[in-house]
């Protein structure tokens, strides 16, 4: 299993990219800015999107995804998330106004894009990936993914602020190589961290010491301009992991 970091930071600007992870070649978890950088060719492999909220820098390039590939998708792309991130994805952008409602085009009997609802604790079986939702404390409905295949497995908390369940759920497995988690703000900002549902490093490193595994750890989701001190924060308030920024480009074989 390969994984691709398309987009990771919290903002955009200077080849920054936001929330877009691909893994193999199929399987897109979120699609912000990140996806716009793909070539054609790679975009036409695309099957499967999975969600972890509705905010705009994770769901971004779906439209323009639909719309690009529209007359070469031979099956439809199959978007998935908890059932109010396909509600607003349904009342605010495919509502044939900010943009066409690609779920029902060409035709009703064979659109090029479908709706798929999780809910957390379920899972979805995309080849020999297994693909679990785990819910997460955001200010909208959001979840984490726990990625896992037949030669590693990897977590995403994706945009949250201190909860329990993301790591008891991560600590029901016997493994984890890889885990990639937020920190939006500077400790400066932890009022901002609770009002909006991100993390800071105060907040982060007592919820990291909450996993019994022990992976690699990368942070994620930076305020733009903020991603040193951000970092030099968390590398003060973590303990118990090695961590490690993120960055578009990277890639993990697991």
């Amino acid at each position: 299993m390969e994984l691709k970091v398309l987009g990771c930071s919290g903002g955009v600007g200077n080849q920054l990219r936001t929330t877009t992870l691909l893994i193999d070649d199929d399987v897109l978890i979120d699609a912000g800015t990140g996806l716009g950088d793909l070539h054609l060719q790679a975009m036409s492999c695309i099957r499967h999107i999975f969600l972890t909220h509705s905010h705009l820098d994770h769901i971004t390039s779906i439209p323009f995804l639909v719309d690009t590939m529209f007359d070469t998708i031979k099956e439809p792309i199959i978007i998935h998330g908890l059932a109010e991130t396909i509600d607003a994805l349904k009342t605010h952008i495919f509502n044939n106004i900010i943009w066409p409602d690609f779920s029902r085009l060409p035709s009703l009997d064979n659109p090029v894009m479908e709706y798929q609802v999780m809910k957390p604790g379920e899972t979805a079986e995309i080849g020999n990936r297994t693909i679990e939702m785990i819910e997460v404390n955001h200010i909208v409905s959001g979840v984490g993914y726990r990625v896992e295949s037949d030669t590693g497995a990897f977590a995403f908390s994706g945009d949250t602020t201190t909860n329990d369940t993301f790591w008891s759920a991560l600590n029901k497995h016997d493994k984890l190589d890889l885990l990639i988690a937020e920190s939006a703000f500077t400790n400066q900002d932890i009022k901002l961290c609770h009002l909006s549902g991100h993390y800071c490093a105060e907040l982060l490193g007592p919820d990291l010491a909450k996993l019994n595994h022990k992976p690699e750890v990368y942070i994620s989701h930076n305020k733009a301009g903020a991603e040193a001190q951000i970092f030099a924060e968390c590398q003060k308030a973590i303990t118990t992991h090695t961590i490690h920024p993120l960055s578009t480009g990277q890639s993990f074989k697991l």
